[in-house]
């Protein structure tokens, strides 16, 4: 009689032909947690190959199932890779990452060590090139991030949200599956509703995962302007604001709009637009400085414009949010619906 598996790993998976296989690997390599795991694979109907690896390794591995994920986003690869698993902790991993061998043992230890809901590890990091080092070094800054604790490689302590998570199963039965409206930040949201209902988030640097950014600015611009403009539904659904440096990309961009506009009629306008460039530039070069002196002096010249790409373009998609969400009252734009790492979605989401 077949067991029942102690961890059920969810992966969305979405045309990663040249990732999945060595993800499903490194997750097939990790130490037994005290009993067995099973892998679940919800593909978001993949054409650039990624389904037939799928289904070759599943064919060799009874751990690993695949499921359909006909909507070919995160959270509906989410849920329904949950709605089938049977494990009693659900494990979230992602393709474009690696894993220490002991991550699924380390996460059930801190697990049962804090009993808390949902525990993760911090957002490390690994570059490929000189403009992913550049855009590694900046995504562990405090002023690209706004000190955001899931950033910071040496945190341990409560959050109010992780990297991927590890959560007992009764916590979906208690606080509900992910919002599957939610192209981006639906983990955010997520763990909104958690902490609301009076749930524990958990990090610890012991649960060691190392993820691959962009490969380029216009990637990182399109994936921040996402994030931006996905986080103004989240707030909106819960009248609530996480942070408050959610908002000061939004009031930066916003200042640089107005005052544009206005100098146009004004002349003291066209001084007040310099001082905010130049007192925006000033802490650039300085957050630069001080990156570059603990990541390498060679990144220096590239930092600067990495900074500047996190900070207008979650500004710029705050922004276009609010006038969707809040001022037009719709739910979304159709070119805010499609990823920016995989080849756009074939087939539009419907809300």
């Amino acid at each position: 009689m077949e067991s029942t598996p102690t961890v059920s790993i969810i992966v969305p998976c979405r045309n990663e032909k040249d990732q999945i296989e060595s993800c499903l690997a490194s997750i097939l390599q990790q130490e037994e947690p005290g009993g067995s795991f099973e892998i679940i694979v919800a593909d978001g109907m993949s054409d650039d190959g990624s389904r037939d690896i799928l289904q070759n390794l599943a064919k060799k591995e009874p751990r690993l199932r695949i499921v359909d994920n006909p909507a070919r986003i995160v959270p509906t690869g989410l849920n329904a890779a949950i709605k089938v698993s049977k494990g009693k902790i659900i494990m979230r991993m992602d393709a474009h990452t690696e894993y220490s061998p002991d991550y699924v043992r380390t996460c059930l230890e801190v697990l049962q060590e804090t009993d808390a809901d949902n525990v993760g590890g911090p957002a490390r990091t690994k570059a490929a090139g000189y403009l992913q080092e550049a855009i590694c070094a900046a995504y562990h800054s405090p002023f690209s991030v706004g000190g955001a604790h899931f950033h910071n490689v040496d945190y341990a302590g409560r959050v109010d949200t992780v990297t991927y998570g590890c959560w007992p199963r009764e916590v979906f039965d208690q606080v509900g599956l992910f919002d599957e409206e939610l192209v981006r930040n639906q983990d955010d949201e997520f763990n909104l509703r958690l902490t609301r209902a009076g749930g524990k988030i958990w990090q610890s640097p012991r649960i060691k995962s190392w993820y691959t950014p962009r490969e380029s600015l216009r990637d990182l611009f399109r994936q921040y302007m996402q994030y931006g403009y996905w986080k103004v539904r989240v707030i909106h659904k819960h009248r609530l604001l996480a942070s408050v440096r959610h908002l000061i990309p939004c009031c930066f961009v916003l200042s640089l709009i107005t005052l544009s506009v206005a100098s146009l009629l004004w002349t003291p306008a066209v001084w007040a637009s310099v001082g905010v460039v130049a007192i925006y530039s000033v802490c650039n070069l300085a957050a630069s400085l001080l990156t570059a002196a603990t990541k390498g002096w060679s990144l220096f010249p590239l930092l600067p414009l990495v900074f500047a790409t996190y900070h207008i373009s979650y500004g710029c998609g705050f922004l276009r949010g609010i006038v969707d969400f809040i001022i037009l009252r719709r739910r979304c734009a159709p070119a805010f619906t499609n990823l920016t790492r995989n080849s756009p979605v074939q087939k539009s989401i419907r809300h």
